[in-house]
């Protein structure tokens, strides 16, 4: 299985900007994510197209189960 965690802010345009984090660990507490979140927002690091990041709006875990095929001749 594959976890994802997708974190969404607020912007100060009024829109929302997503940022999704691949190989999270499956057990991954709210409390650990709002952290993150507010972590983020403190030092400001990343730069999207509607500005910077200023307060949290949403976080979700998801889970996803990959099937690979082999298809080469």
């Amino acid at each position: 299985m594959e976890y994802v965690l997708a974190i969404t802010f607020n912007t100060p345009g009024g829109t929302t900007s997503t940022l999704s984090i691949t190989g999270v660990k499956p057990d991954i507490t709210k409390e650990q994510a709002v952290s993150l979140m507010d972590t983020i927002i403190s030092k400001n690091i990343f730069e999207v197209n509607a500005g910077e990041l200023i307060s949290k709006s949403g976080a979700k875990l998801t889970e996803r189960k990959i099937t690979k095929y082999d298809v080469a001749a």
